[in-house]
């Protein structure tokens, strides 16, 4: 073969090893550079990925201390997890606007979440012992309620169980005047059966016994009302109280009571003319009426 041919066909030989040893490394390149290509868009999908993840816990965390200073009532804790929530809002605003690849700062936004958490659960720890304490305390209002309102009950109780008693006693100690009984008198003081000749009627009455009644000096009142209603009286001078109101009497009288029954007598002397018929005699001791009767005045 002739050497110029001979060489020519070696460089063509060489050529072609050349050009496809070229081929095949730029081939192997492509290859690679779409691995590696396909490899940064997972990593920056990861990237995207974490994140929408910190971002989200920065969200929840927000939306957990709203939660919070909405249902305490201390006004210090208050204050404090809104100036934490604050704070949480300027990181979340940070992240948003921090890129995805700027790994570095999305993890020290995230450390920095975590030390926001921890002091949220210190408050959290607060508000809870905070509550507790609350619930503690409303039991036993709850508790003090009931014992006082069962004591006032039973004062009450007791009250109207000794205003019932007071009561019975004043009832018990009020005297009573029993045996009455009317005799017209003449002059003599004798008993006559003569309209004509009556000077003086006699009331004959009995102050029962009451170991309960107070004991000294007491008046004794007779009030007498003819048929007409009209009270015998003397002179307009003579009243006593009686239920709040100055009423007229006929006869006075002043007595020593010793608890002990007394048969005593008074009299009206007749300076007027006096109706035939029917009428009524009251006793008052110490303000009470102690004795009403009825009877007959005629021949």
């Amino acid at each position: 073969m002739d050497p110029i041919k001979k060489n020519n066909l070696t460089i063509i030989i060489v050529a072609a090893a050349v050009i496809a040893a070229l081929t095949i490394a730029v081939f192997y390149f492509v290859h690679k550079a779409n691995e590696k290509e396909k490899e940064m868009a997972e990593v920056v999908q990861m990237m995207n990925f974490d994140k929408e993840q910190v971002e989200k816990e920065f969200t929840d965390l927000n939306s957990e201390m709203d939660g919070y200073t909405t249902n305490i009532h201390n006004d210090s804790l208050v204050k404090l997890l809104q100036d934490q929530k604050t704070k949480v809002s300027q990181l979340l605003d940070e992240l948003r606007v921090t890129k995805s690849t700027n790994a570095v700062r999305i993890a020290q936004l995230r450390a920095e979440l975590s030390t926001v958490r921890k002091v949220m659960i210190q408050y959290v720890n607060q508000i809870d012992s905070l509550n507790s304490m609350n619930k503690s305390l409303k039991n036993e209002n709850v508790e003090v309620h009931k014992k006082y309102q069962a004591a006032s009950e039973s004062v009450e109780a007791l009250s109207k169980e000794k205003e019932s008693l007071n009561q019975v006693v004043t009832r018990a100690s009020i005297m009573e005047v029993t045996n009455f009984s009317m005799l017209p008198v003449n002059n003599k003081g004798k008993k006559t059966g003569w309209f004509s000749q009556t000077a003086s009627l006699q009331f004959n009455y009995t102050i029962a016994k009451n170991i309960t009644a107070q004991p000294g000096e007491k008046t004794v009142y007779l009030r007498i009302t003819r048929p007409d209603d009209d009270v015998l009286t003397k002179g307009s001078g003579n009243v006593f109280t009686y239920e709040n109101k100055e009423i007229a009497y006929s006869v006075s009288k002043k007595i020593e009571y010793t608890g002990d029954a007394i048969n005593d007598v008074m009299f009206w002397k007749i300076g007027e003319i006096l109706p035939k018929g029917s009428y009524r005699a009251e006793f008052f001791i110490d303000g009470n009426r102690v004795g009403s009767f009825k009877f007959v005045f005629e021949k």
